[in-house]
């Protein structure tokens, strides 16, 4: 039992590494591993961004786009645990072209240990599950993309804040497809969404590259009344506006050249970043502003200036190229503006792709196992003790009652064999195997009767006439023998009994506290996807299954034992009431004597 035991335990701990290389799904052929790391040697984010859209470039560099979709709907993003599925939008995906750009939403970006994803693809049966509404956070309000051409821009998040004018497109920006701005205003919508309390918050960002260095460009703007927001460039050096008041110079950009500007305004304080990192700060609040902004030129104003009031100084058109558009309606964390500057920008250091990895024709069952959470394999583990032990014991019985029967076959050979001689003839002169002694039940009822006898004889009563009372006296002690017997054979069956009614309980057990976790889970995450609820549910049931599956086999066992504990039962009480026939009838005292034996006593 011990060795059974030891091997199970034994093969538990082998599979278990394995799992930490297991599969998402059968169904998808290959996969990739995405490491994004914001540690020093990397991103160099600082401290946590927290939960962020990623950008994953993917190019003929680090990605073959073989096996793939041609429209990437196979694409499939599953955190490190290869079970939470991660939303994700695909802005392009071109396998001839050698390029995807693909925006997966990560729970939280850290600046301490790196975090591996996994990039799966090759299942030409997959319905596209890109959702740019998904893969963006409720405080974005705003994201274009410039990924339609030459027609009003999309808004990617749920708000629908569409552009009102037309996008002049351009080719090879630094996020692949731009807007090129210096020929008039791209208009935004005045939603509810977009709206701006009086002191709120907010963030605006995007990438621009600058045809010429003019004066007083403006990137963003915005008023309403008095109120005024401007984002932009004079002679090449960022700036940020509110209501006259403007940022003291800082760090200049570039013609011809890529940059990240963000402006984030949080209670008296707006300030402007370029590269992801602070470069100046204004003292001010934002004022409400409820109208529609502009992107590449000054935005009207909702309302002429009041009589006698100085007119408002306008901004020149932004000449150049503008790119991945943002606001929220929050004030983002510095280290998330950073990573956007370091993980969107044409060399990424904060996604590192591994090699991609093929399966191995593994079973449906595998990624069942894959999908069991801790408490499920803590109840599968419970239940393997006990199917362990049930197992050892049926094995241990059935060898036990297989030997004692054989042994009480041979052993009833020899006592019908020595029929008419003395009954402790087989006692005496040895003819029984001393394996037949050791196994036989029967032989152990024999003993003790040719025992009593001894023991009667050596207290001087005459064999030759046997009393009824010693016939019973001997028929007592080989019941108590019989009784023992018997209680040998069902010795730890209560045990199998235990396991056939209790294994689907715990089995049960298991089912309804996976099942609790995976409505928990989905609730947490805000949204029910099949493809993250389906392996935990079906991680759950694999409790109660495991519970059938060591609860069958132990009552087919107990059953077929039950069987064998009887027959070898019925065996030894024939045995009994037979000895004690042939001892009646050879050596009681109202035996019939042989005629023979008459004539020499008369």
């Amino acid at each position: 039992m011990r060795r059974l035991l030891f091997i199970a335990l034994t093969l538990l701990s082998t599979l278990l590494p394995g799992l930490a290389h297991a599969w998402w799904q059968a169904e998808w052929a290959y996969r990739k591993p995405v490491t994004i790391d914001g540690g020093p040697q990397a991103g160099a984010i600082g401290s946590d961004a927290g939960r962020m859209p990623v950008l994953v470039r993917l190019h003929t560099g680090n990605f073959k786009f073989e096996g793939v979709s041609e429209t990437g709907a196979d694409l499939r993003f599953v955190a490190g645990d290869d079970k939470t599925v991660l939303n994700h939008q695909i802005e392009q995906f071109d396998p001839l072209l050698g390029i995807a750009l693909i925006w997966v939403d990560v729970p939280n970006v850290s600046a301490g240990t790196p975090q591996k994803l996994w990039m799966y693809y090759g299942n030409p049966k997959a319905p596209a599950s890109g959702n740019g509404q998904r893969s963006f956070d409720p405080d974005y309000t705003l994201v274009y993309h410039f990924a339609e051409g030459a027609v009003p821009p999309r808004d990617t998040t749920a708000y629908g804040n569409n552009g009102q004018t037309a996008a002049v497109p351009v080719e090879g920006t630094v996020i692949g497809k731009g807007a090129q701005l210096g020929n008039g205003a791209l208009m935004l919508p005045a939603t509810p969404s977009l709206a701006v309390t009086a002191g709120g918050t907010l963030t605006f960002s995007a990438w621009i590259k600058p045809d010429s260095l003019g004066a007083r460009q403006a990137i963003y703007a915005r008023r309403d009344g008095a109120g005024e927001l401007v984002v932009g460039i004079d002679q090449g050096v960022p700036f940020v506006q509110v209501n006259g008041q403007r940022s003291t110079p800082g760090q200049p950009v570039q013609a011809g050249q890529w940059s990240h500007l963000a402006v984030k305004a949080e209670g008296d304080s707006v300030a402007l970043y370029v590269g992801g990192r602070p470069a100046v700060s204004l003292a001010a609040k934002l004022p409400a502003l409820n109208t529609a902004a502009a992107l590449g030129a000054d935005a009207p104003a909702a309302a002429p200036a009041a009589p006698g009031a100085a007119p408002v100084a306008g901004f020149a058109p932004f000449t150049g190229a503008i790119d991945e558009v943002r606001l929220s309606k929050v004030a983002r964390p510095d280290a998330l503006l950073l990573a956007d500057a370091v993980s969107q920008g044409a060399e990424s250091r904060l996604a590192a792709f591994g090699p991609d990895e093929q399966q191995a024709g593994k079973s449906h069952f595998g990624f069942i196992l894959a999908a069991m959470p801790l408490d499920a394999w803590i109840v599968v583990g419970l239940l393997g003790l006990m199917m362990a032990l049930s197992w050892a014991i049926m094995i241990g019985k059935g060898r036990n009652f297989g030997a004692t029967s054989r042994a009480n076959a041979t052993f009833i050979e020899h006592f019908r064999e020595a029929a008419g001689a003395p009954l402790d003839r087989l006692a005496t002169n040895n003819t029984v195997p001393q394996e037949v002694r050791a196994d036989s039940s029967l032989w152990r009822l024999y003993e003790v009767a040719i025992e009593e006898m001894r023991r009667r004889h050596d207290r001087g009563y005459d064999l030759n006439a046997v009393s009824a009372s010693t016939i019973g006296a001997i028929r007592a002690a080989m019941d108590g023998v019989m009784v023992r017997e018997t209680e040998r054979m069902s010795k730890r069956m209560n045990w199998l009994s235990t396991t056939i009614e209790g294994a689907p309980y715990v089995g049960l057990f298991g089912t309804v506290i996976g099942i609790m976790l995976v409505f928990v889970v989905a609730a947490m995450a805000g949204a029910v996807d099949i493809n993250s609820v389906a392996p935990g549910m079906a991680a759950a049931l694999l409790c109660t299954a495991a519970g059938l599956g060591v609860a069958i086999p132990a009552l087919f066992g107990y059953n077929w034992l039950a069987s064998r504990s009887d027959a070898i039962g019925a065996d030894m009480a024939v045995f009994v009431d037979e000895f004690v026939t042939r001892l009646a009838e050879e050596q009681g005292e109202g035996r019939s004597l042989p005629v023979a034996v008459q004539a020499r006593r008369a």
